[in-house]
């Protein structure tokens, strides 16, 4: 039996709101391209490019789509380029913020401060010190983010 659910095509009905949580978010790059997004306020190709954990343009591209399809993001292309397309989370895609912060609590202390940048270092610190203060600053950073690019455009 196929079941449409929430934009995504399953062969079976989810039993599990963890097993449907993984088939959407749980490969390796998919998190880190939201906490990109939402984090760092990229939004174009090349900045996701640019990240630290090196990501290839074809699984870029193939992650940008399948978090399209299930409405994580939406694109923005005002002038019908790929240098002015951007990617923007939706309400559904910030929702995951929490998912980032828990799996960021729950390894930080595992990572060796030296090979931690400023920023980094800044996270972490914002973090450990009120993880939902944090949280809380950084939708409301990434919302008025987005306000104000859009606005621009």
């Amino acid at each position: 039996m196929i079941v449409k659910f929430n934009k995504l095509i399953l062969k079976k009905r989810p039993t599990c709101a963890i097993a449907l949580s993984i088939n959407l978010l749980g490969d390796k790059w998919t998190l880190l391209i939201l906490r990109d997004i939402i984090l760092h306020k990229k939004s174009r190709f090349k900045e996701f490019l640019m990240s630290k954990e090196k990501i290839a343009t074809n699984i870029l591209t193939n992650r940008l789509k399948s978090l399209l399809v299930h409405g994580f993001i939406e694109k923005l292309d005002p002038l019908g380029t790929k240098k002015s397309t951007r990617y923007l989370a939706t309400t559904q895609g910030i929702s995951t913020l929490p998912i980032i912060i828990e799996l960021y609590l729950f390894s930080i202390e595992d990572i060796d401060e030296s090979f931690l940048n400023e920023s980094q270092l800044s996270i972490k610190k914002d973090i450990i010190c009120d993880r939902y203060m944090f949280e809380k600053k950084k939708k409301v950073e990434y919302i008025n983010f987005v306000k104000k690019l859009k606005a621009s455009l």
